[in-house]
């Protein structure tokens, strides 16, 4: 019976599209590890690769250049995050622009943390766009991009209610969003509730599940309390007693991440959205358990063939 199981054929790896999200580095040696990453991922040829803009935007710089040197250096499809907290209008337009002659088409249009960070009071510039949904308004005004947006299957913490939560996606649809990418979860059935209530929603754009590997589970925790992503029981007690035993920690992570992947598969999923935290050694393993073969790979066995 197993055998017959839809994420078990041959053929999967066909079927299933992958898109990696990096951070802009702030040292040389985090900007090594970028790159290394890059590399390592590109084989995997995934539909694009995003770049994260900072709280309050302030990783504007390092972003463009990251994004810069995808576009110069690699094959990869670069999609620049846009936020516009802490920012008036004709800024931000202007950031638009900046992308837009560089020769980027994606964009990933958010509204922001503050920059206290996470947890922060949210307060709209005063000549700024108030929320995404006027964030993607603004940049169909400059171009027609393909836009994502965030979408969150637990509700924004900031939401008073699913509804007022779903009515803001409708917003950002209306207004040109091409696909809404998730906050990261780890319980499937949250994420497939949410899409029911989008649907019944009128709101049939993508909404593609943001998968985090676990390269820490403490932060990862400790963040998830911060913005309301719940981590469940059985997945603490994978991890219990692994704090200081980092290569077990990484191998049941990567086996989270896969069952993970592997559900969501089953249940009919094709798109998954990776936060890699610029590492590439639990991303490479999931994608490769879902059938995504690194073409390097590939055509050094034909080769050896």
């Amino acid at each position: 019976m197993n055998q017959f199981r839809f994420s078990r054929r041959p053929d999967i790896g066909d079927k299933v599209r992958v898109s990696f999200e990096f951070f802009p580095p702030k040292s040389d040696e985090m900007e090594a590890r970028l790159w290394d990453t890059v590399t390592r991922l590109q084989p995997l040829k995934p539909k694009f690769v995003s770049v994260t803009y900072g709280a309050g935007g302030s990783t504007r710089e390092r972003t463009a250049r990251t994004v810069k040197r995808i576009l110069n250096e690699t094959a990869l499809t670069p999609a620049a995050h846009m936020t516009c907290v802490d920012a008036a209008r004709h800024e931000v337009d202007e950031v638009i622009q900046e992308f837009a002659d560089m020769g980027v088409t994606r964009f990933v249009a958010l509204r922001g943390d503050p920059a206290e960070g996470v947890g922060a009071a949210y307060r709209p510039h005063p000549d700024g766009y108030a929320n995404g949904a006027e964030l993607v308004g603004a940049l169909k005004g400059v171009g027609d991009f393909d836009i994502s947006v965030s979408a969150y299957p637990e509700k924004h913490p900031e939401s008073p209610d699913f509804a007022t939560d779903i009515d803001m996606l409708k917003r950002k649809v209306d207004n040109g969003a091409t696909r809404a990418i998730t906050q990261f979860f780890f319980d499937n059935d949250l994420y497939e509730r949410y899409v029911e209530r989008a649907r019944r929603a009128g709101i049939y754009i993508p909404i593609v599940p943001g998968i985090l590997p676990v390269h820490n589970f403490t932060q990862v925790a400790n963040f998830s309390a911060r913005c309301g992503a719940l981590v469940p029981a059985w997945m603490a007690e994978r991890f219990d007693g692994l704090q200081t035993d980092p290569q077990t920690h990484a191998l049941v992570a990567s086996a989270v991440a896969a069952e993970q992947v592997l559900d969501l598969v089953e249940r009919g999923v094709g798109d998954f959205h990776f936060y890699t935290m610029n590492r590439a050694d639990l991303v490479f393993a999931v994608c490769h358990m879902i059938g995504i073969r690194s073409h390097e790979v590939e055509a050094a066995g034909s080769a050896a063939a």
